[in-house]
């Protein structure tokens, strides 16, 4: 199992270029599916949750070409409506080529998706809105079949909670459905924007992305576009707190400042100094970090929960007690046991955790059990005293684009031990 090791207590200086967004780039790459003939995606971040929808791609009978941080997908000609189990199991978000493949084939066959196990994800609400839109769906022992055998058609579909998933679904699958679809109490991240964006590139016409309701027109048929991926939030806020604990003085270059506004505010609560300008921000924190006050996870505008078990970790090491409240995933803090081997004072009762910080964490030998709880302990590895491990890395890889050799850049002394393979 590969692994890093990190020497911690170095303070991390310097300029980091940001990624493209990965909850922008996968639900783009799947909506290819529908958008028939050559779509080019830049600022596609090089994972392994788009090299696994790459592989779909490829299944469905795409032609795609990945040169750097471009992926160019042909979907003139697609061979199947079907998904192997093995490639659907790779990641979780894998559920949104449900919507895609019947949009453009009129039927679809896949199993249940993987990826993370951060609690329950029910696809639900993906399949209520499916069905609202002409589809005929059954599940049979893990395995989800649709039919639309009039067609699709535009409805009004009325979200019982704003999800992500189940939102660019929606948007993908109404593009051509005939009439007008209405999606009531619809997400509204920014990546829901930008899928907008590149589909309405493509011949769509959508209003209102960004809003609670979304209005789509359905169309003939799409074509395909040229689009440029949004900024990656989540990894923006990574570097901000790394720099946080740290005592650093970082520079992050391409970044929108308006998508990671709960997560400046709170480390500004905390002391550090933040200055932006366009595209770039700056993020000083020379002295302690202070406690911050209540962070509650919620829905874009919200603070995100992907960057829950991150602000954990600087809390960890700031002066006073903070309160982390998870509302959207019940398993989101399986990265707790692991954070108080670093010598971490945290408390969960439920969905609530009580974090006292330490003057010091201690290096540790820990085991990432998802992927925004893996970067955490990378961040506790930089801050703490002494060499740490971090090992499962295969779960800090799908959402993250070089990640040691940025932080080696900032000046963090972190390797990356690659499995010494043996002849047998």
């Amino acid at each position: 199992m590969n692994e890093y090791r990190i020497a911690g207590g170095r303070r991390l200086q310097g300029t980091v270029h940001v990624q493209g967004a990965k909850n922008s780039a996968l639900p783009i790459l799947a909506a290819c599916v529908v958008c028939r003939g050559v779509n080019v995606i830049h600022n596609c971040p090089q994972l392994s949750d788009i090299d696994a929808t790459i592989n779909i791609l490829r299944h469905l009978g795409c032609k795609v070409k990945v040169e750097a941080n471009t992926v160019t997908v042909d979907s003139t000609d697609i061979v199947t409506d079907h998904v192997p189990d093995h490639l659907m199991q790779e990641m979780r978000s894998s559920v949104i080529f449900l919507g895609a493949i019947a949009a453009r084939t009129g039927n679809a066959s896949l199993s249940l998706p993987g990826g993370c196990e951060i609690g329950l994800r029910p696809i639900d609400l993906h399949l209520d809105a499916l069905r609202k839109l002409g589809a005929q769906i059954t599940e049979e022992g893990g395995h989800i079949y649709l039919d639309c055998p009039q067609g699709l058609q535009g409805n009004v579909i009325s979200l019982s909670f704003p999800s992500v998933g189940a939102t660019e679904n929606v948007l993908i699958t109404a593009c051509v459905a005939k009439g007008t679809t209405t999606l009531v109490n619809a997400a509204r991240e920014p990546e829901i924007s930008d899928l907008a964006d590149f589909l309405n590139r493509c011949g769509a016409r959508i209003s209102g992305a960004g809003e609670g309701i979304i209005t789509i027109e359905g169309v003939s048929s799409l074509h395909g576009a040229e689009h440029i991926v949004i900024p990656d939030r989540i990894v923006a806020a990574t570097y901000m707190i790394a720099a946080a604990v740290t005592h650093g003085d970082v520079i992050l270059q391409n970044v929108i400042p308006a998508h990671i506004g709960p997560v400046t505010a709170l480390l500004q609560e905390s002391g550090c100094d933040i200055a932006v300008k366009e595209k770039k921000l700056r993020i000083t924190a020379t002295e302690k970090l202070r406690a911050m006050s209540t962070i509650r996870t919620m829905p874009y505008p919200g603070f995100p929960t992907d960057a829950q078990a991150l602000m954990m970790t600087a809390c960890s090491v700031a002066n006073g007690t903070s309160v982390v409240i998870e509302t959207i995933f019940e398993s989101r803090f399986r990265h707790v046991p692991e954070l108080c081997r670093f010598g971490a004072d945290i408390l969960v009762d439920g969905r609530i955790a009580v974090v006292k910080g330490v003057s010091q964490l201690l290096a540790a030998n820990v085991a990432a059990p998802d992927l925004r709880g893996g970067a955490a302990l990378v961040l506790a590895g930089l801050a703490a005293e002494g060499q740490t491990v971090v090992r499962e890395l295969q779960h800090i890889d799908r959402g993250y684009e070089a990640f040691e050799s940025r932080l080696c850049n900032l000046g963090a002394d972190i390797r990356r031990i690659e499995d010494e393979k043996t002849d047998g």
